[in-house]
Formats: C-alpha cells, structure tokens, sequence
C-alpha cells in the first residue's frame, strides 16, 4: 500500500514550512501554546520593566510650595525621588537604596553613603547595604566629649547643628576613664583569680598594677601572678588584667589599677583577700 502526499501550493515545499512541520512534529499541543504565548509575555514584562525605571519621569513640575516639611532629620534632608521635596535622609547604620533609581528604603544623610559590605556579615546572612559615614575620623564636641566621626555628632547635635560646632577634628584631651572596673569574685586558696581593668583616654592611658606596701610595680619577680594588657576594645582604650594563679594566704592585701596619661593618675583599689576568713574573698 502506497501513501502519497500533496501538497496545495503549486512548486516546492520552503524552508520555512518545513521548520514549522518540524515544530509541529516535535512539539506537543501545550508546548506550542506556550511556545506562542512567549514573546507577548516577554514583551508585557519589558514595558512593566520599563515603566518601573521611569517611575521619576511621572513625577510632573517641582512646586516647592505643596511639599511637606521634614521635622527631627537627625542626619539631615534628601531629596526625594522626584529630586523636588525634602526628606528625612537614613542615619548611619541604617538600610539603604544602592542606587538613586530605585526607590525602597531610602537614600543617606549628610556625610553619609551606602554601601554594601559582605566582610562584616555573619555566616548565613544575606549582606544588606547599609548608610556609613563617608569619614571615620573622631571629632571633639563642644562639652569634651569625643565622638566617632562627623555623622554621631551631627546626630547627637541635629536639634541645635545650626548653634553648635565641633570643638576641633580628632579626639578631646582628657585624663583617664576607668569606663570598666574589676567585679566582685569569690574564689578558694590554691585556686586561679584574674582582675580585668578597662581604661580610656586621649593621649592613650598607661595602665599599671600594684600591691599597696610595695614600691614595685607587679609582676615584678613573682613567677605566680602575671599582668598582661591589649588596646581596646573602645577607641583609645587599654584593657588590662591581672592574674594571681594558686591563690595564697600571702596574697591578702590591696590591690591597686593605675592608669595614667599626662593630665592626671587615676586609681582603682582592689580588696581581693580578707584576714581571718574561713573561705578567702576577692572583691572589688
């Protein structure tokens, strides 16, 4: 039996009626249909797509008059998407808008940028880009306080900025801070014992430790009680501890944290064994 084929057309068969049988061999009946409906659907995502970065070409003629005025910006105005009306501008820290085009969390204040760092991030976290202050140079306030950078004292000082400037660039000069002082301990004769002592100042503190009697400063020739010290973990802070290993009934005395820089000595005394205790006592 014999199967013969005609076709209408008059002449040969085109490519492209061959490579659209070949489709339609191929292809099953929900294939084609998608296949179809595929470039309307590209084409009505392209215009969404194109609508949404256009959003600022919507916004019409700038009339400073209907905009609202911002109150409490403590780090300062923005313009808004349409670059027309002041807005609050995010503090640092906070989340931000990597590009000027899109529009979600907003844009930085003054000395501030947004950036996006995947260093600091916790294993597990999505890094989010966050406003950082463009300088990290410390800035003296007016009353002597020391501030991180030029954004935490716009900040701290956004109600009165226009009264009030910094003191100088760089950290006040002060005496010594002991912002961290040793805590209370219990412990037993013949175990271990560590005094910690946190300290900062500008120009950087020297942090020492003695026995009251003593006109050395400890170690010294002890080979059971060790001193060790590390900066931070503050800017311009020193960190130092104290440890006495295998506690002993000599040990009983004053113990003192001195720190010092070239405006005053500052002190810490230590009470860390008491006479005549069944259980010897170290506290602060």
């Amino acid at each position: 039996m014999s199967i013969s084929l005609r076709f209408l057309s008059h002449g040969t068969l085109s490519t492209s009626s061959l490579s659209l049988l070949t489709l339609l061999f191929f292809f099953k009946s929900t294939d084609l249909i998608l296949l179809l409906l595929l470039p309307p659907l590209l084409r009505i995502i392209k215009s969404i797509a194109s609508l949404l970065l256009r959003e600022g070409d919507s916004c019409g003629k700038c009339n400073l008059e209907l905009c609202s005025k911002p109150t409490h910006c403590p780090a300062g105005t923005v313009l808004d998407q349409c670059g027309c009306c002041p807005e609050c501008g995010n503090v640092e820290g906070q989340i931000c808008d990597l590009d000027k085009v899109n529009h979600f969390y907003g844009q930085c204040g003054e000395n501030l940028e947004c950036r996006l760092d995947a260093d600091e991030t916790k294993s597990g976290e999505i890094p989010e880009p966050q406003c950082v202050c463009k300088s990290q140079e410390s800035v003296c306030g007016p009353e002597g306080k020391t501030y991180a950078n030029i954004c935490q004292f716009n900040e701290a000082y956004s109600e009165k900025r226009r009264n009030i400037n910094m003191k100088h660039k760089g950290p006040c000069e002060s005496a010594p801070v002991i912002s961290l002082p040793p805590q209370d301990a219990q412990n037993f004769t013949g175990n271990d014992i560590i005094f910690g002592c946190e300290v900062s100042a500008y120009p950087m503190p020297h942090l020492e430790w003695k026995k009251k009697g003593n006109k050395m400063f400890l170690p010294g020739d002890d080979a059971h009680i060790s001193v060790q010290a590390r900066g931070g973990p503050k800017k311009y802070g020193v960190t130092g501890w104290l440890q006495i290993q295998g506690i002993r009934k000599s040990d009983e005395g004053i113990y003192i944290c001195q720190t010092k820089n070239k405006y005053v000595h500052e002190t810490i005394t230590l009470f860390p064994l008491y006479k005549n205790s069944r259980f010897p006592k170290l506290s602060f």
